[in-house]
């Protein structure tokens, strides 16, 4: 049986600035829980949040998606 691990490219993309969940949170306005279930998968953002979320972290929003062409199995 094949596992497989789902890439989060909020969790990243907070990696790479060294932001921490409760900072984002901090900028949304937006619990701690919540930033944690979308990091962890559990939930996931409205479109509407993702743009908050990509303007709060200065990237492209398309920086917070995982293409649909990708190889990743």
């Amino acid at each position: 049986m094949e596992t497989t691990t789902r890439l989060n490219r909020l969790r990243v993309v907070l990696a790479e600035q060294n932001r921490s969940n409760h900072w984002l949170a901090d900028k949304l306005q937006k619990s701690d829980y919540t930033v944690s279930r979308w990091v962890t998968n559990k939930q996931q953002p409205s479109v509407a949040q993702l743009f908050e979320i990509a303007k709060v972290l200065n990237v492209d929003v398309r920086d917070l998606l995982m293409s649909s062409q990708s190889d990743l199995k």
